[in-house]
């Protein structure tokens, strides 16, 4: 089976079905085909739960020529039954992305803080718990654990060659066929599992900017639903995007903070949209609404998941334009007086066509109505609607 790029939900999800399949068809192995930059721990920590568990043994290999085994990959590779290796790839840097950033230089001269840095300290236990996590995997599998270290600690790489003479991998093999060959499983019949559209749809969904896009689209569908009662397509649209983009979020290290900075930045440019505030609650609207996008998806657990900034900008450019202009034309529109239709009779100037104790004729709007009275009337009189019951009006004389 295929495994490529970054490691998330979609993934994790495929190579676990695979695994069961396996074990259903009572195969001899399996083989999962690696290409990756790394991942999401949690899907990857949930990978790794399965092949641990797997009856089937798995073997990683990592191929073909130029891919590579990075950050989570090497953790898979390690916890494998079988680890192989293409010529001409690597593995390695294994370290959690969170730990990237350096620590404040101190200044020759200054006083050392003798107070722990909370940013430092977590960096710190986040560390120890990777370099556990791999040494573990590898002392279960008879693997070098002290490089695995190196590879959390250090972000150190290996070729495929160097991996094999350290006992980090088991096999160096051309390609799929030449592993089956070392593994003295040559005639073994062969089946490739082939990504699914159930795969490729969560795929889609999981990705970060599709969800981020999706619950946008969800809310503003939704709030058009709410302004125009009963066009039901955007009621339904915006029900269908919002629960695929909770979904996906439900998957992903969704920071609620920033979730719930853009809900309050499109509330507040909603509400500007009705109140006078001169502008300060759509413009605190959108600075919430960009803090929020920024800090949305927690970044060090997801290389290769980022939202793009470009995206952000251009989202939040249009959503302020929607929210500002389509909205407030609404607002505008449900405020001019009405035009037609029962609302607009009553209280409507009238004229009497006739003289009449109790009903008669009278022109309103330029059309003749059937008119009721309490005082009598007569011919030419300036009367006003009061209400209208059926196609009758009933009116009362003007002083």
């Amino acid at each position: 089976m295929p495994l490529d790029g970054a490691i998330g939900p979609a993934s994790a999800d495929f190579v676990s079905r695979a695994i069961k399949r396996a074990a259903r068809d009572k195969a001899q192995l399996v083989i999962v085909r690696m290409d990756t930059p790394g991942g999401l721990d949690t899907s990857m920590r949930a990978l790794i739960k399965d092949i641990l568990a797997s009856p089937v043994p798995v073997a990683t290999f990592v191929a073909p020529s130029g891919s590579r085994a990075a950050s989570a990959g090497t953790f898979i590779l390690y916890a494998s039954h079988i680890a192989a290796m293409a010529p001409g790839t690597n593995l390695g840097a294994a370290s959690p992305v969170a730990i990237g950033a350096a620590a404040p230089k101190q200044e020759k001269g200054d006083k050392k803080d003798s107070s722990p840095d909370p940013a430092e300290t977590m960096n710190r236990k986040v560390t120890n718990d990777a370099v556990a996590y791999i040494r573990g995997l590898a002392e279960m599998r008879g693997r070098n654990a002290d490089w695995a270290e190196r590879a959390v600690r250090e972000a150190v790489s290996l070729s495929a060659q160097q991996a094999l003479k350290l006992k980090v991998i088991d096999h160096v093999a051309l390609d799929v066929p030449d592993l089956l060959k070392k593994l003295n499983k040559a005639d073994a019949p062969v089946v490739e599992v082939e990504v699914d559209w159930r795969t490729k749809v969560l795929a889609v969904i999981t990705n970060p900017s599709i969800a981020y896009i999706m619950i946008l689209v969800g809310i503003y569908a939704l709030i058009f639903e709410f302004m125009n009662p009963g066009l039901v397509l955007p009621g339904v649209v915006g029900a269908i995007c919002l629960l695929l983009a909770l979904y996906a979020f439900h998957l992903l290290p969704v920071n609620y903070a920033g979730l719930a900075l853009i809900l309050l930045g499109i509330a507040f440019m909603v509400a500007e949209a009705f109140l006078p505030a001169f502008g300060s609650l759509g413009v605190g609207g959108l600075i919430a609404f960009v803090i929020g996008s920024v800090i949305l998806v927690d970044e060090a657990e997801m290389p290769g998941f980022e939202i793009p900034y470009t995206l952000i900008a251009g989202v939040a450019v249009a959503s302020a334009a929607f929210l500002f202009f389509v909205i407030g034309m609404a607002v505008r529109n449900r405020r001019r007086p009405v035009v037609t239709g029962r609302e607009y009779l009553i209280w409507a100037a009238a004229e009497a066509l006739e003289d009449f104790d109790a009903e008669g004729w009278a022109r309103v709007q330029g059309e003749s109505w059937r008119v009721r009275s309490a005082a009598p009337v007569r011919k030419g009189q300036r009367l006003r609607v009061r209400s209208m019951d059926g196609l009758v009006l009933t009116v009362e004389v003007e002083p």
